[in-house]
């Protein structure tokens, strides 16, 4: 999965992403890190990646654009370290590999995740 990582999630996390071959990249890579969220969700349509995020106002630009991309995957988990956060990815993105390709905006939470096709 092609990933954008936003700036709330942990170098431990993207490497761990990166192990299991996942091509990710941290949004600050690309852009200057007090870039607005609205310029990370632009750059991620314009190279085709996928948002990785905590941040929960991402839903709502994503769903004010109506398009139907980015993908977006939002994190509600109820620790954000990394210890926590990777298991739960590692089992949750093989599930969603072909949805983000249809453009969704996904929410991980401890123990499930919810997938509403974009736009919405």
């Amino acid at each position: 999965m092609r990933l954008q990582a936003d700036l709330n999630i942990s170098p431990r996390t993207i490497l761990h992403l990166r192990s299991l071959g996942h091509d990710v990249v941290p949004a600050d890579s690309l852009l200057p890190a007090n870039a607005p969220d609205e310029a990370i969700v632009a750059m991620a349509l314009q190279h085709d990646r996928v948002i990785l995020t905590q941040d929960m106002d991402f839903s709502a630009i994503i769903a004010r654009s109506r398009m139907a991309r980015p993908s977006l995957i939002s994190l509600r988990l109820a620790r954000a370290g990394s210890a926590h956060v990777n298991p739960i990815l590692e089992r949750s993105l093989p599930y969603l590999e072909l949805a983000v390709l249809n453009g969704v905006m996904v929410t991980i939470e401890d123990h499930r995740y919810r997938i509403r096709n974009l736009p919405v």
